[in-house]
Order: structure tokens, then sequence, then C-alpha cells
């Protein structure tokens, strides 16, 4: 394949085409889990994404030796319980797809505030902006509630706020794991999540009971195993594992605002294969949330270039 770079940012014609795939892997990811929780509960499912993205590969793929447990264990409980918990929860109880797809972003803004109060990082004027922005956004959405031909439910808009709170937190570990050494993205992924498959399997036992929980595992069928391998290697494995490369091959300014279009694909999408049809409050507070998110990201340009 050719390495011809981009004038504009540098990027190889190979990277451009990962970017491509995780953002459409990514994007599309929303409309996969809908189509999982249709017949399996939450945190089964969760479960289930997590066993396949590690076990088969414990053998192969060696523990990251510069991170130690404790962290591994963090990362694990807060992305694997605590992001993906509430996320596929909140989903089950009337999240929307394209709506999850946007509201998770906001863990932008989040991983600003949070690193602010913990790390002492001053964000900048336009960052408050676009913070400000994108609150505005959330507020519409969240006041939609229950008006949109998938009946957006407060309960499940407020856990899928959570989850974002939980990826800000996962962030804010990633950043300590690069400082105790480099470390491949595939084996980082592949122990980590490990990590949250007995707490999510306990946490369903408990919530689904063991009739239930049973009754769904003996019933898996095709269906349900192309879910949850979409889950586990396409938008964990391939999806993080390529984001990672491109993070660590250019600067973050150059990667990050591609996330921008993972939203744009997840509503798409879910348009297209739910039948999802969010209402004009709820574009609104869409186009809030993005426009947050593109100060934050361009602000800084913007401000040199004045």
């Amino acid at each position: 394949m050719s390495t011809a770079t981009s004038p504009s940012t540098g990027m190889s014609q190979a990277d451009w085409f990962s970017a491509i795939v995780v953002i459409v892997v990514w994007g599309v990811n929303f409309v996969v889990m809908k189509w999982g929780l249709a017949t399996l509960s939450p945190l089964l499912l969760c479960a289930l994404r997590f066993v396949a993205a590690s076990l088969p590969f414990l053998l192969f793929v060696r523990r990251p030796a510069s991170l130690s447990w404790s962290l591994l264990v963090a990362y694990g409980l807060v992305q694997g319980v605590g992001q993906f918990g509430l996320l596929f929860t909140g989903m089950k109880m009337g999240m929307p797809a394209g709506m999850a797809s946007v509201v998770l972003q906001t863990q932008a803004f989040i991983t600003m505030l949070m690193a602010a109060v913990l790390l002492g990082e001053k964000p900048q004027r336009w960052q408050w902006v676009g913070l400000c922005i994108a609150i505005g956004g959330l507020i519409f959405i969240g006041t939609a509630h229950g008006e949109s031909a998938a009946d957006m439910t407060l309960a499940g808009f407020v856990l899928t706020v959570g989850a974002a709170s939980m990826w800000a937190s996962s962030n804010l570990l990633t950043r300590v794991a690069a400082k105790q050494g480099a470390y491949e993205p595939v084996s980082f992924i592949v122990w980590t999540s490990v990590v949250p498959i007995v707490p999510l399997l306990l946490l369903s036992y408990w919530v689904d009971g063991p009739d239930l929980m049973m009754q769904q595992l003996q019933d898996i069928g095709w269906r349900e195993l192309a879910v949850i391998a979409y889950l586990a290697f396409l938008s964990t494995l391939l999806g993080y594992g390529l984001w990672t490369r491109l993070l660590q091959r250019y600067a973050a300014s150059t990667v990050a605002p591609l996330s921008l279009l993972v939203p744009v694909i997840g509503l798409l999408s879910a348009m297209l294969l739910l039948g999802e049809s969010p209402t004009g409050m709820q574009w609104l507070g869409t186009l809030g949330v993005l426009l947050g998110m593109v100060v934050n990201q361009f602000g800084g340009r913007w401000a040199r270039r004045r």
C-alpha cells in the first residue's frame, strides 16, 4: 500500500485508512449493541464481550511488564464495569443508539474537568466555552426524553452520562499508564479486559437471577455470537489497537479531532439500520454537543491565529 502522506496532517494513506476503519467500526458499534441487547441482558452481554476479548489471547499475549497490577485492575474495573456496564444498561433502559453515540463523547469535557481537579491542569478559555456549549446541548437532549420515535428515557440518558464519566476516569488512568512506561496497546487491552469478567458475571447473577442468566446462555445463537465477536474483536481489539497506534505516531491534535466523526456515523447508522428518528430538540442538542467539541479541539488554533 502506498505510503504517500497528506500535506496537511502528514498521515500516510495507510493510516488514513486505519482511522476511517476505526471511525466506522466505533460508529456502527452502538447499533450492534442494540442488536445484542434485544436478547441478552446488559451485564451478561458486557461480560461476554470481555471474555471474548481476553481469554482466547492470554496464552499468546504477554502482560505489560512496565505496568503495575493495581493499574491494570483499576483500569479494567473503571472501563469494563463502569463505562460499558453503565452504557449497556442505559441503552437497555431506553437510550437510543444514535443519541448514545453523541452523549458518550462528552467524556472529553469530563476528562478536562477531572484533570483540572486531580492533576492541576488548567483548562484554556476556549475549552470552557466549548464545555458550556456542550452542556447546553446535553440539556436539550436530556429534556427531550420520551419524545423521540425511540422514546429515550431519562434513566437511559443519566446512565449514559455516567458511562461518559467512567470513560473520563479511564482516560486519566491511561495517562498514568503512559508515565509508568511504554506498553503495547493490544496487550494492555487484553489483560485489562480480564478484570471486569467476574464482577460483571456476579452482577448479572444478582440482577438477572441464575435461571434467566443460564437460559440466556443456552439460547445464544449465531446472531448473538456475531454481536459478541463484533464488540470484542472489531470494536475493542481492532478499534482501540489501531487508534492507540495512531496516537503513538502522530500528534494528538491531528488524531483526536477525527473522533468527532464517530457520533456522526453513530447517528446515521442508527437511522438507517434501526429506524431511529431524533426529534428537533435532540438534533439541536446534538449540534450543541458537536459544536462544543469542535471549539474544544480547534479553539487553540483559532486563538493563535488571532
